[in-house]
């Protein structure tokens, strides 16, 4: 019988899915490019099959999601799966349900909620044409007088 303890219990369900996804590392000390399948999502990560073992607290990119999108998100564990490969789980760094599930279970929508960064309201976007140059933080110095640390 298992005991689950407050540290033991999940932020969120995990699903078993089949999601095709291209993985890349964005450490340039620890090249990696690789199409994989998420095999165990949550809210905040997954589980994907490689073919190559990844060094744990790696940043990585997970593209080609449903939808489009991408995420980032760090290597948390890495399991050897025997000759299948390994199971490289990762965190994403912000949470939710990336990865286009209908009808995701409730506790993801909570845990989102919860999160401190997901939580933040995003800024609008600002059309480049609808910029100027004499709003802040262009107008911090006029013209001209911009000065350069060790030129005179």
């Amino acid at each position: 019988m298992e005991v689950h303890t407050p540290k033991m219990m999940r932020r969120s369900t995990r699903l078993r899915v089949e999601i095709p996804v291209s993985v890349t590392s964005l450490d340039r000390q620890r090249p990696f490019a690789e199409r994989c399948v998420v095999l165990v999502a949550s809210a905040q990560g997954c589980g994907f099959r490689s073919t190559r073992a990844l060094q744990l607290e790696t940043p990585v990119m997970i593209s080609d999601l449903p939808g489009g999108g991408s995420v980032t998100a760090r290597v948390a564990n890495c399991l050897p799966l025997g000759n299948d490969g390994f199971l490289i789980g990762a965190a994403l760094y912000n949470h939710g349900n990336v990865w286009g599930i209908a009808d995701a279970p409730e506790d993801w929508n909570i845990s989102a909620k919860n999160d401190p960064v997901a939580a933040r309201p995003q800024p609008a976007s600002v059309p480049k044409s609808a910029v100027q140059k004499k709003s802040w933080p262009y107008n911090l110095f006029s013209e001209g007088a911009e000065v350069h640390p060790g030129r005179k």
